[in-house]
């Protein structure tokens, strides 16, 4: 096997945690108040269902085929060429989803914090740390999430806790005085990330306890989007009805916080939060491009190809994206259908076809 080193189901939530809450926690709380307003808390539970079914079609897949990921056995479901393209589909649109999210953390870092900093500086020293890491093997992306999963909680919850004093609980109200349908529009861009779930195909394959892979990957989906409840209600109890008129709404809150005009200005916590969620991230999408690439290549070795694609990665964040306008505008129109079609109905198709071949195959005589 290309990858010889083994992780936890554990571990693997963790990975998925972070994926998925380490650039959205920053940038869906203003998107979704834009669409659903006093009810951005209900949508990050509709959009939760694409992450449930991404769990669930990346485990029956594995069932049908272990040992194998999603490159894999795309070939072995619908044939070699049909395969081979829809590898190269999966391998654009992890690509171009990691140069937007590294684009949008290098925005975020230059706007907010190091304003004179140049943003190839800031894109080529993330990659280069996630290179790193990514070269040492799934285990050690599987160790640094461990490292990074307690700070990452801690400097959340430090924040919540302390905004508490300024939080006003009537902004939730009228509840659903629209109806449903906003807090359904207010879910279509988070479920794009909760679909990232689908990475999981990537990592079945390595997992030592592989029976426990889709428990620990439900758990990680009710985590995220407790995760996600949560912090659309600070943020609305908070700001009430102008929450959507913030890019980043939790870093807007943080501002807020004075405790006696000792304990303030606490935007390097939130700076904290971003840049470990961002990491392990950019880590498991990256080695996903990584070993679907040397699959589609037929290589027995994935390391050669990781500081030439962490270039390529580079090279889209910078010249892919024109603008922040222009990559807030992509996130939360485009991506999300975007991901629709790759990461749920590709998989689900395939899954249904794999299942019509495998019983097929069953139903003839030996």
């Amino acid at each position: 096997m290309i990858e010889k080193g083994r992780i936890s189901a554990f571990q693997m939530a963790i990975m998925m945690y972070l994926v998925v809450v380490g650039t959205g926690i920053i940038f869906i709380p203003g998107i979704t108040a834009k669409y659903a307003k006093q009810d951005m808390w209900l949508s990050p539970i509709l959009a939760s269902l694409a992450g449930i079914l991404a769990v669930c079609t990346a485990f029956q897949l594995h069932k049908l085929y272990p040992k194998q990921t999603l490159i894999e056995y795309s070939v072995n479901v619908i044939g070699k060429i049909p395969g081979k393209v829809l590898g190269l589909i999966f391998l654009f649109f992890y690509i171009r989803m990691n140069a937007g999210g590294i684009r949008i953390y290098a925005d975020f870092v230059a706007g907010s914090f190091f304003t004179e900093t140049p943003l190839i500086v800031i894109i080529s020293t993330m990659i280069l740390v996630c290179a790193f890491a990514v070269h040492g093997g799934i285990e050690v992306v599987g160790r640094t999430s461990q490292f990074f999963i307690p700070l990452y909680v801690l400097f959340l919850l430090i924040i919540i806790i302390l905004l508490l004093p300024d939080l006003d609980f009537k902004n939730l109200f009228p509840v659903m005085g629209n109806g449903l349908m906003p807090s359904i529009k207010g879910a279509i861009t988070p479920q794009s990330w909760f679909a990232e779930f689908l990475l999981t195909a990537f990592l079945l394959p390595f997992l030592k306890d592989v029976n426990k892979g889709r428990k620990w990957g439900l758990i990680s989906v009710f985590a995220i989007m407790f995760t996600f409840v949560v912090t659309n209600l600070v943020i609305l109890f908070l700001m009430g009805s102008i929450t959507a008129s913030f890019t980043y709404p939790l870093l807007t809150a943080s501002r807020y916080i004075s405790i006696a005009d000792f304990l303030q200005h606490l935007e390097s916590i939130v700076m904290a939060i971003w840049v470990a969620g961002t990491f392990v991230k950019f880590s498991v999408v990256y080695y996903a491009i990584v070993l679907s690439t040397a699959q589609l290549l037929g290589l027995s070795n994935y390391r050669p190809l990781v500081f030439p694609l962490g270039f390529l990665t580079m090279l889209f964040s910078i010249w892919g994206v024109a603008n922040e306008t222009e990559s807030s505008s992509y996130n939360s129109t485009i991506f999300p259908f975007f991901s629709l079609v790759v990461q749920t109905l590709i998989p689900l198709l395939l899954l249904l076809v794999a299942f019509l071949r495998k019983k097929s195959g069953r139903r003839k005589p030996n």
